[in-house]
């Protein structure tokens, strides 16, 4: 049976209709004043919010780093320069395939393996966000055209132009100035992250580190409108970085230079002190490198080359080298044993070629092998007595040696601007002790009386010894800056902090006993005897010095040295030590040349050069000549 079908009622469905229409208009107007109501809220109640929100988009503020602060040498010669540099740098945030991108750039430019290793290198190293990293250094104007038109490839890429530090001295001065390098993630958890916001460059050694709080100067901030891929457009207002402060060093640059001349070619060290002021004017370490390398990063290759060579062009001998001062040393352990009355003024001892603590004993040799007969004080300084400080040391003992030692600054670090100056060794009981676990026995002493065994000191320390004994006493710290250039171009010494005091006076208590040493010094070089008289030869001015020669390798008690026989790494080094004039010294030199034998024909030259062109102008290199 068929079911019956139904009407439909229209006037139902027409309610129903009407009212979802109804309902649909309602919600389109519910969305439309949500819409409009989020529209005022935004556009009217938080227009300033938003307002300030979009001008950081288009408007950045962006730090400015300061010059850095130039160094001159005491008589205004330029040592330590900017100069612009035009780098290619990539922000690591703004691109999205840096490889692709490298790769894209060397289609542009050249760029050489070494750039793209540095580059990477520095780009894992922790940085500051957004911080470029850069690629290339030093670009032609032709490479800044070539990428300038590109720039729409190469998002993220750019051209900034900065100061970069020079030193147009090169090599001569690397062991003095130091040198400035990038900042690396243990400096830059240590630096001001305001005032280095924009500083690529710090100071990594020498007087660049250590003066690095004046040098480096103060901020400064711009603020800049930007495009949609960061570039800048216009500068809307800026507040000018303060510059650092330029610096003069008490460094001579002719006699530093000069100095170096004559010990070109060799693993050598001079060091140069006015004693008065305690002024260096000249400290030179060979051989050196070109500090240049370092500043914007050396090469892998470079470096490697630097740090596997032989001679050790990356170590500063004349501050941390650490030899045995050998006879150099005998001045001031004679005064050790005069004055504390451990022997007379006019002790004499037999001196056969050898020493013996006790008959049958051990022999000390003398190194003039058949002896110097009787010796006073006088001829044991002037002739380089072995034997007669092997007795005095003998009976002065360690505690006194080593105190009055300690009184002309060995084993301590008194200088007061070079960071990297090692103290060296001055032993003692109880340094021994707590170092081999030994006692100190009398022929440590023997050894200690001649600069032998356990004594090591530093150019630095010696010229810095001989300064305190020229002033008789007067102590004067070893520094390399003359001062703070002002604004009016006047000198003014910093105040610094953390500065270790400065040693008391040496203070004898015969007072009378600095002559008779000086004079045994003076006969060193100006007597019939002296062992250094070929270097004084002719010297117009009152000179006084001691001659120093330093074991390398030990020789069997009864065997002869014999340099032919060595190799030549295992030669002995050479040392001087001279002040002049002596009456009223003007200049304090010491003088180490590694395995340059015998220290009257090998290190004496070489400070009679240094004495003749400070105090006479002599600027001619007769070592050269002859």
């Amino acid at each position: 049976m068929t079911r019956p079908e139904r009407l439909k009622d229209y006037s139902q469905e027409s309610i129903t209709f009407t009212n979802r229409a109804v309902i649909a208009m309602l919600i389109v107007v519910v969305m439309m004043a949500v819409l409009v109501g989020r529209i005022y809220f935004l556009q009217v109640i938080e227009h300033d919010r938003y307002a300030a929100i979009s001008e950081n988009n288009r408007v950045q503020l962006q730090p400015v780093a300061p010059r850095r602060g130039l160094i001159y040498d005491r008589n205004g010669v330029l040592l330590a320069d900017n100069r612009p540099n035009f780098s290619l740098t990539l922000l690591k945030e703004e691109v999205r395939d840096i490889d692709a991108t490298i790769a894209r750039i060397g289609q542009i430019i050249d760029l050489e393996p070494s750039d793209i290793e540095r580059f990477h290198r520095r780009l894992n190293q922790r940085r500051r966000p957004f911080s470029s990293v850069p690629l290339k250094f030093s670009l032609t104007e032709d490479e800044i055209a070539k990428i300038s038109v590109n720039y729409h490839r190469l998002p993220g890429v750019q051209v900034e132009a900065d100061l970069v530090r020079y030193y147009p001295q090169g090599s001569s001065l690397v062991h003095a100035l130091g040198y400035v390098g990038r900042i690396n993630e243990r400096e830059l958890q240590t630096l001001d992250p305001e005032n280095y916001a924009a500083t690529h460059y710090v100071g990594k050694l020498g007087v660049e580190k250590f003066y690095e709080p004046m040098l480096h100067g103060k901020v400064g901030f711009q603020k800049v409108e930007t495009n949609a891929r960061g570039r800048v457009l216009r500068v809307l207002e800026s507040q000018d970085p303060v510059p650092g402060v330029d610096i003069q060093l008490s460094l001579d640059i002719k006699l530093q230079k000069f100095s170096e001349s004559l010990i070109a070619g060799r693993r050598a060290a001079i060091v140069a002190i006015e004693p008065k002021t305690g002024a260096i004017l000249a400290l030179v370490s060979t051989p050196g490198y070109d500090p240049n390398k370092f500043v914007t990063g050396i090469s892998s290759k470079d470096y490697g080359e630097l740090r596997d060579s032989p001679d050790l062009p990356l170590y500063n001998r004349a501050i941390r080298g650490r030899y045995p001062p050998g006879s150099t040393l005998k001045p001031f352990t004679a005064l050790a044993a005069i004055d504390s009355g451990s022997v007379p003024l006019s002790h004499k001892v037999w001196d056969p070629g050898f020493y013996q603590l006790s008959k049958g004993g051990r022999k000390y040799r003398d190194w003039k092998r058949w002896g110097h007969g009787w010796v006073d004080l006088d001829h044991a300084l002037a002739e380089s007595c072995d034997v007669w400080f092997y007795d005095a040391g003998y009976k002065t003992g360690i505690d006194h040696m080593s105190d009055y030692l300690g009184r002309f600054g060995f084993g301590q670090v008194t200088s007061l601007d070079l960071p990297e100056a090692d103290r060296a060794n001055l032993p003692s009981k109880e340094w021994k002790r707590a170092r081999y676990k030994q006692p100190w026995y009398p022929g440590d002493s023997l050894n200690l009386s001649i600069g032998q065994g356990y004594m090591l000191a530093t150019p630095l320390q010696l010229a810095t010894a001989t300064a305190v004994l020229a002033n008789r006493g007067k102590w004067v710290r070893p520094r390399m800056i003359e001062g703070v250039i002002g604004d009016d171009g006047k000198l003014t010494m910093p105040e610094l902090d953390g500065v270790e005091p400065l040693p008391e006076d040496v203070k004898l208590d015969h007072p009378n006993y600095w002559d008779p040493v000086i004079q045994g010094m003076v006969h060193v070089v100006q007597s019939s005897y002296g062992t250094a008289r070929r270097a004084a030869e002719g010297v117009p001015y009152t000179m006084a010095g001691k001659t120093g020669t330093a074991q390398v390798v030990g020789i069997a008690q009864d065997a002869r040295y014999d340099s032919e026989a060595l190799d030549e790494r295992h030669r002995d080094h050479a040392l001087f030590v001279t002040f002049a004039p002596v009456e009223d010294p003007k200049i304090a030199v010491a003088v180490v040349v590694e395995n340059g034998e015998g220290g009257s024909h090998t290190a004496a030259p070489v400070a009679r050069e240094v004495l003749d062109a400070w105090l006479l102008g002599d600027y001619d290199n007769a070592l050269e000549n002859k």
